[in-house]
């Protein structure tokens, strides 16, 4: 099977004791069998395994029905938090053209809504949708997560007053738990249409469902290609081999962790890279991020954070490393041209690839940032298109399952996330927490 990514581990390896690397290689691929067999913590939330390989023909159908009937829409707003947008997102943005809101299009524009309480950015939302033909696609299992169910509840009295009720039932997908949960009861009542999130796949595994699926279609990307990649890596990281790219990384992490490195920087040179950092943040923070362990996940986009957070990289405490996602090729060309007057200094330059400076760059950085006691690994894809990131995605969400079963967590659950929430219902006197709500006021 033709390698599709690949890891480079030789600016990280010296920071290995020699020793100990091969029983962290082992470690990996028991943690492997464990999600593989389904032996291990969290087994009932595997569903995202199979996913690439098992999705139902008709999934693709009903998306596809979706779009077409949407060719009169401008605007469609993704409701959702956390897994239910970030993985959308992430694609959306690696995929599209960087300045998409500007371009004529023959696909709607897609915005979300849904991921934060922001008063000024819902009143600009209705602004938006004032002036655009628009839709909405809403995520959420339950109905009644707060953030994407007051998004919702604009979105849906907009679209009501302006398109009436049964328009509104043409311009509204709702993408909820199969038979239970408030926004089930609202599609069956509304007579929505709607596709379900599988039981057994959590919210940062579902970008290879519905989820993610119908947004990233809706935007004029190939889901298809998208999911030949992630089934090609599906195939390629189930391989109980040393040589398994999911297993290689997250026993590297690993390793780098017990030597006391807490931090790790995932690492871009390609700006439309920014959300898959934003997703892989979750991925890992939400699944390793528990009983007082796990990595730190963080990002930086390069070379743009170099000139403010290279200082630190450079010559802060050494309690961090960096992953880089490096892009062998672009998708265009440019070539920086000459200058008559050279005023800029800049002549040396000319006819050089925008592309070949920055992988001078990307390897300037890392030689630097190595030297200066950074480990770096590096993951190398040919170019950026739906194939590749479907493969990256998919890879990424396998080594995290790989990465929490050496690290001895559950990598499936998030009962932290549980906390601020409760605070956040008692504070805003909802019924049941009448009691948590004035223990809370005396401690404020």
């Amino acid at each position: 099977m033709k390698e599709i990514i690949t890891i480079r581990e030789n600016s990280a390896i010296g920071f290995i004791p020699g020793d100990t690397y091969p029983l962290w290689q082992e470690k990996a691929l028991r943690a492997l069998d464990l999600l593989e067999t389904g032996k291990g913590k969290g087994s009932d939330f595997l569903g995202w395994l199979r996913l690439p390989s098992q999705t139902a023909p008709t999934v693709y159908e009903q998306i596809k029905d979706i779009c077409l009937d949407w060719k009169d829409i401008e605007l469609v707003v993704v409701i959702g938090i956390g897994g239910s947008y970030l993985g959308a997102r992430a694609v959306i943005e690696a995929l599209s053209h960087s300045f998409s809101a500007l371009m004529p299009s023959s696909t709607p524009y897609i915005v979300f809504a849904g991921q934060n309480i922001g008063e000024d950015y819902l009143a600009e939302l209705e602004d938006l949708m004032a002036v655009k033909s628009s839709a909405c696609v809403v995520i959420s299992k339950s109905g009644t997560t707060t953030e994407p169910a007051i998004a919702f509840r604009l979105v849906k009295q907009h679209l009501l007053s302006r398109y009436g009720k049964e328009e509104t039932r043409r311009r509204i997908v709702a993408i909820t738990d199969k038979s239970h949960g408030a926004l089930r009861k609202m599609v069956n009542s509304e007579e929505y249409r709607s596709f379900i999130i599988p039981s057994d796949v959590g919210g940062r595994f579902s970008v290879f469902t519905p989820v993610g699926l119908l947004p990233i279609a809706l935007a004029g990307i190939d889901i298809q290609e998208l999911m030949e990649g992630a089934r090609d890596m599906e195939k390629i990281t189930a391989l109980k081999t040393g040589n398994n790219p999911a297993v290689r990384y997250a026993a590297l992490r690993n390793a780098l962790y017990s030597t006391g490195k807490k931090i790790e920087l995932l690492v871009n040179y390609h700006p439309k890279l920014h959300y898959v950092t934003e997703w892989w943040k979750q991925l890992f923070g939400e699944s390793e991020g528990k009983e007082h362990k796990g990595i730190f996940p963080a990002g930086v986009d390069f070379t743009t954070d170099l000139h403010s957070m290279g200082q630190y990289i450079q010559d802060g405490e050494r309690h961090l490393f960096e992953t880089v996602i490096s892009i062998a090729a672009p998708n265009r060309s440019l070539a920086i041209p000459a200058d008559e007057g050279d005023n800029d200094g800049l002549n040396f330059l000319a006819g050089k690839r925008i592309d070949h400076c920055n992988k001078m760059a990307e390897l300037g950085t890392r030689l630097a940032h190595t030297d200066g006691g950074v480990p770096n690994l590096r993951i190398d894809m040919s170019s950026l298109n739906a194939y590749n990131l479907g493969a990256l995605l998919y890879f990424f969400q396998k080594a995290c399952g790989i990465s929490g079963y050496i690290l001895g967590v559950n990598p499936f659950d998030q009962e932290g996330v549980e906390a601020y929430k409760k605070n956040m219902f008692a504070l805003l006197d909802k019924s049941g927490f009448e009691v948590q709500g004035a223990l809370l006021r005396k401690r404020l």
